[in-house]
């Protein structure tokens, strides 16, 4: 089973998208290359110039943040003026993005010059390197995240974050009221905002504006927030169970054994997927609970099915069944 969401583009921040989101952690200054804002940061990597500096410029890549600080300032003031100005416009023999000077350290005017040159913005922070390579790169890994958008319910149960799936009318915010009721918490509903983080996590939530609100037919728009209080609310979570819930049909085959294990594919990431048929008289939340219980059993090695089977296996190898076993079989 695949995603039905839209393949995601690559995402990207403009220079001067990067510098105002910055700003509200680092001050940062802009010393030269206006003209360059609009140029594209497309990585949450950062580098450090000081190898380009010294002539090995193999590795500084076009759409990372590029930084400066002490080493880099000490190195270009050891040389003579002749030799800075070698080693500043080596550096531009590769294309540049940005780059970012720590510590209030003056930049030199050659550097200045040549980025003004060639649209290479400069900004000047008074923090120091390592915290600010820290805060950017989390900045940018936040903003540069692989996203895609999911129509559905995503819920925090016992812990682990439950993506419910289905059409439309089949019942998903019922069963999302339901858990809520039962101790359990709303991450979003109708509308899940989902970024990969890293090799394999996937992180929902919903629309800033609208993520306390869910819509029941028959009631209306309701605030969860409101109505349960905060407790009720989780502002995001890890996809790390997906139900799929589908009309009952008195002439398909179900999943009856609990062998069948599917997949859900999102931005890449394959989530476990459970088939669940919705059907009158059928517990909703108290499947969904139950399904969650069996995964966290799963996680930690256990399965009932394997269990179950793997000891019916060894009753039919045995020499001989007696009826009584036969019977608790």
């Amino acid at each position: 089973m695949s995603s039905d969401g839209p393949i995601p583009s690559e995402p990207f921040l403009s220079v001067e998208e990067f510098r105002d989101l910055t700003n509200r952690r680092l001050s940062m200054k802009l010393l030269a290359g206006e003209e360059g804002l609009q140029k594209e940061i497309n990585s949450p990597r950062i580098q450090k110039l000081g190898l380009a500096l010294a002539g090995y410029t193999e590795y500084v890549q076009q759409g990372r943040v590029q930084f400066i600080g002490l080493s880099e300032i000490t190195f270009l003031e050891m040389l003579s003026p002749e030799e800075r100005e070698v080693a500043v416009e080596r550096i531009f023999s590769r294309e540049i993005t940005c780059v970012v000077v720590t510590q209030n350290l003056e930049a030199p005017e050659d550097l200045l010059h040549k980025c003004n040159e060639h649209w290479v913005p400069v900004f000047q922070t008074e923090t120091p390197s390592s915290i600010a390579i820290a805060e950017i790169t989390t900045l940018l890994e936040e903003s540069l995240a692989p996203t895609t958008t999911v129509h559905g319910v995503l819920m925090e149960v016992f812990g682990i974050g439950v993506l419910l799936l289905g059409p439309s009318g089949i019942g998903k915010s019922e069963c999302a009221l339901d858990l809520i009721l039962r101790g359990h918490r709303l991450v979003s509903d109708d509308t899940i905002v989902i970024k990969r983080f890293g090799i394999n996590q996937l992180q929902g939530a919903g629309p800033r504006d609208f993520r306390f609100h869910m819509e029941l037919r028959g009631l209306g728009i309701i605030n969860i927030k409101e109505l349960f209080g905060i407790s009720a609310l989780s502002s995001s979570k890890t996809v790390d169970l997906t139900v799929d819930l589908v009309r009952w049909k008195n002439d398909e085959e179900y999943d009856r054994l609990g062998l069948d294990e599917r997949e859900y594919t999102l931005l890449g990431i394959p989530v476990p997927v459970i088939r669940m048929p919705v059907a009158p008289g059928r517990n909703l939340a108290t499947l969904v609970e139950v399904a969650v219980r069996i995964q966290m059993l799963k996680a930690q090695g256990y399965s009932a099915s394997n269990e179950f089977f793997q000891r019916l296996e060894e009753h039919l190898k045995a020499p001989e069944v007696s009826s009584d076993e036969a019977q608790r079989l």
